[in-house]
Order: structure tokens, then sequence, then C-alpha cells
């Protein structure tokens, strides 16, 4: 089955760190982009970062410098270093694939999201 799940959200002070984890099932790294985005209440969802099939990360200027993007090849999962948190990174943490799934280019697969919560 075609999956994506997120974990490692949580409540976390201003300044702190979180690290994100988004296991992927029946898709190949390789073949596909893995992009972290999110959605705070009343607006709409953002790119945060994302790692190419190549490798590359890329990610928006708003978590440049704070945020990483990783994977491991070998667990199937990216991960999402946060460091530097502040209050305005609350949101829905959601992972997605683009790309060659399972022979057909689709990117309308995503995870169920997980909740990071920033305390000032």
């Amino acid at each position: 089955q075609v999956q994506l799940v997120e974990s490692g959200g949580g409540l976390v002070q201003a300044g702190g760190s979180l690290r994100l984890s988004c296991a992927a099932s029946q898709i190949s790294f390789s073949l596909t982009t893995i992009g972290w985005y999110r959605q705070a209440p009343g607006k709409q969802r953002e790119f945060v970062a994302a790692i190419s099939s190549g490798g590359a990360p890329s990610s928006a200027d708003s978590v440049k410098g704070r945020f990483t993007i990783s994977r491991d090849n070998a667990k199937n999962t990216v991960y999402l270093h946060m460091t530097s948190l502040k209050p305005e990174d609350t949101a829905l943490y959601y992972c997605n694939a683009r790309g060659i799934i399972r022979g057909t280019w689709r990117d309308d697969v995503w995870g169920p999201g997980t909740q990071v919560t920033v305390s000032s």
C-alpha cells in the first residue's frame, strides 16, 4: 500500500527543536521528491522543504537556516530537523510524495500530518 506517515510532532517552547519523520511505504526515493508542507489554522497549506530524487534539498525562505531536510534510504524515511522554533511555526505538518509511484506519475500522496505547537 502506498503510504506516508508522519511522526515526531509535539509541544515545544520557542527556541526549541524537534525532528519530524516521514515514513514511506511502496515509494521509491530514487523516483520521487518528498516534501514537507504545513498548514496553520485559517491559513493555506504552504511549502516548507523538499528533497529531490537526486538528494538535493530546498526550503522556504521562512525556514532557511533553521530547518534541514534529510533522508535515510535504508529506512525509507525523510526527516525534518527543526531548530530555533518560533510560535509562527505552529501548524499541522504534512509530507507529500511527487513522482513515479508504482509506475504512474502522481503528486497526490499525502500523510495524515503531525501537529507542531510552539509556545512563546
